[in-house]
């Protein structure tokens, strides 16, 4: 239910015994805890789609899920995510199109840790310039996503405010082995 709607605070309880000061405290209690509500947001615990018995050894996953929620909520700088045909021919190429358009390459840095690659861009003000009007601002950003295993970072190219970054699935290996079942005495 949500909790927004769902107040543990009701007002109309108590209030002919307590007269137009009782009403006045809920009422007041009542706008806290809405007040309280919007700022914190509503309390929710999230059950993972990975808690089945029959899924062994997927908490790697539900990290991973959780790491990809916690990204920027801000939606700068704009980027897109296609599907390339490789040079090859055969290779699939995933491409990331981040639109950066101010920044310089030494002001752009590119990180891959753990699997999350990472894009940041770092603005400073000019202090010699002179503003008769500023609408656009210097702009920090930090863009995070977290990447499957078997995929690698290939190149990073920057052009016309556009940096894109094209990734390489790696394909696996696929192996079947038979396991050989024991008596147990």
């Amino acid at each position: 239910m949500n909790a927004y709607l769902s107040s543990p605070i009701s007002l109309t309880s108590g209030c002919r015994l307590g007269g137009a000061g009782a009403l006045e405290a809920r009422v007041k209690a009542l706008a806290e805890y809405w007040s309280r509500s919007l700022e914190e947001g509503p309390v929710m615990s999230r059950i993972s789609l990975l808690s089945s018995p029959f899924l062994l050894g997927f908490e790697e996953i539900d990290r991973l899920i959780d790491r990809a929620t916690k990204g920027s909520a801000d939606g700068y700088p704009p980027y897109n995510v296609e599907r390339i045909q490789g040079p090859d021919g055969d290779a699939d190429i995933l491409r990331i199109t981040l639109a950066v358009a101010g920044f310089s390459r030494d002001q752009l840095e590119i990180t891959l840790s753990d699997s999350q690659l990472t894009v940041r861009g770092k603005q400073s003000d000019d202090k010699a310039r002179e503003y008769l009007y500023r609408g656009i601002a210097a702009r920090q950003f930090t863009r995070t996503f977290v990447l499957a295993d078997g995929i690698e970072v290939e190149s990073a190219d920057l052009s016309d405010g556009l940096l894109a970054i094209d990734l390489k699935r790696l394909e696996p290996e696929r192996q079947v082995r038979t396991i050989n079942i024991t008596d147990r005495k």
